[in-house]
């Protein structure tokens, strides 16, 4: 009973994995690849906890092969050559299968190492990932491999290895072990973020630290809530998950979906990632309101500047209020469109001299054909106005800014046609 309880009680068969019903399903892709006899390499890419690990075991115990583990996080590119010259020495007829979790960690010129062996057959490769492989796995092994994505799973789906580990470890206690109440369950499973790993390490500490009393354990909902993770979800700063919620929290404002917006700003301040909650709401502001509402940027950054300022927990009511208002805030993108559309110009290299009668100049050259800027002043005009060229000659007629079809931009428009038509 050294090992994890999540290791004691790992599945045997496919059918004992709980959820990706997507790909170990009947009739669906890696059940029926897997069925077939025949094992390709392999890239398992999804968060962990999912049953990644879990299902290469089961590949390699079904395959015959012989089976060898390398975890990126602490191999060495000598590891892996000792690895390759022992599977040259002890291969069976079925051939090796290396499952090297974590190959994210490997740098190029180690997963380069494993190219000839297994381009040659000697060795069949099953790789996992938490991060997209497509950014982290070379090249040439992703083109060697195929790739399956394990989703997060269900808080639902885990129930069954919930109930599956008490009853394994009643066995191994010698005590029958039950719940409060089904809630205890529905404490562990929800708060274990859809990783499995996650949920059974905390039925192994409910069991542990419950009475027992006259051969039984009840596991209380109180004992369920102290122990179980604090957070139900997964999070990384640095990996995808982190970009997936603040894609998710800035789309939902953009999307008008207050609800959704303030989900994914607690997801990004129960990690207490208190920078990318203020930094995208800024962002969004400025991109996805703008002009329809020109008032919410100051707003916008004043909220941002008392969360700030105050920090967590408190932080939390200022960038409510901000978010759920740009939520709500009628939507523009009238100056994205038209700053993007400038720069772009800039880039291409459209641009040409600044008209003569708006530089910083006062005095003329005896070289100058024309004497004098001829500035037109616009104050000195009624209404504040008058017409003369801004833009270079070559970009003259060049438009960046069309008016937005909210109300705001609206009556600006409404405002300047009857002031031009003047």
């Amino acid at each position: 009973m050294s090992s994890p309880l999540a290791d004691r009680i790992r599945p045997d068969t496919l059918d004992d994995v709980v959820g990706q019903k997507h790909l170990l399903g009947e009739g669906k892709p890696l059940r029926r690849i897997l069925e077939s006899g025949t094992i390709p390499n392999l890239i398992f890419y999804g968060p962990s906890g999912v049953g990644k690990t879990t299902v290469a075991s089961i590949i390699a115990k079904q395959s015959n092969k012989r089976l060898y583990k390398l975890n990126a996080t602490t191999a060495s590119t000598a590891d892996i050559r000792e690895m390759l010259s022992s599977a040259e020495m002890l291969g069976g007829e079925n051939g090796i299968l290396l499952y090297l979790d974590e190959i994210q960690y490997f740098n190029k010129k180690q997963q380069q190492t494993l190219l000839e062996s297994i381009e040659n057959g000697n060795i069949t490769l099953i790789a996992s990932t938490t991060e997209n492989p497509y950014f982290y796995v070379y090249n040439a092994i992703l083109s060697r491999s195929t790739v399956f994505e394990f989703k997060q799973l269900d808080w639902s789906d885990v129930k069954p290895a919930v109930l599956r580990a008490a009853k394994i470890m009643a066995e191994e206690q010698g005590v029958e072990i039950g719940f409060e109440s089904d809630e205890v369950v529905d404490i562990i499973c929800k708060g274990c973020g859809g990783d499995v790993r996650k949920a059974l390490n905390s039925v192994e500490l409910c069991v542990l630290s419950s009475e027992r009393k006259d051969g039984k354990m009840t596991v209380l909902a109180e004992t369920a809530r102290e122990l179980t993770q604090k957070s139900a979800m997964r999070y990384d700063r640095e990996g995808d998950d982190h970009y997936d919620i603040v894609s998710a929290y800035q789309k939902s404002m953009r999307g008008s979906d207050p609800n959704a917006a303030i989900h994914y700003l607690a997801r990004l301040l129960e990690s207490g990632d208190l920078p990318s909650a203020c930094r995208r709401l800024l962002v969004c502001a400025n991109e996805d309101v703008g002009l329809a509402n020109p008032q919410i940027i100051p707003i916008v950054k004043a909220a941002v500047d008392t969360a700030l300022a105050v920090g967590l927990p408190e932080a939390r009511l200022p960038l409510a209020n901000a978010v759920i208002l740009v939520a709500i805030s009628p939507k523009s993108v009238s100056a994205h469109d038209a700053i993007n559309a400038a720069m772009a110009d800039v880039q291409k290299g459209n641009t040409g001299p600044v008209p003569r009668h708006l530089q910083n100049k006062h005095f003329d050259g005896e070289d100058a054909e024309v004497k004098g800027q001829h500035y037109l002043y616009p104050h000195s005009f009624p209404n504040h106005y008058v017409e003369q060229q801004y833009l270079p000659d070559a970009i003259k007629t060049h438009i960046y800014y069309e008016f937005g079809d909210n109300k705001t931009e609206l009556a600006y428009k409404e405002y300047w046609k009857k002031i031009k038509e003047k």
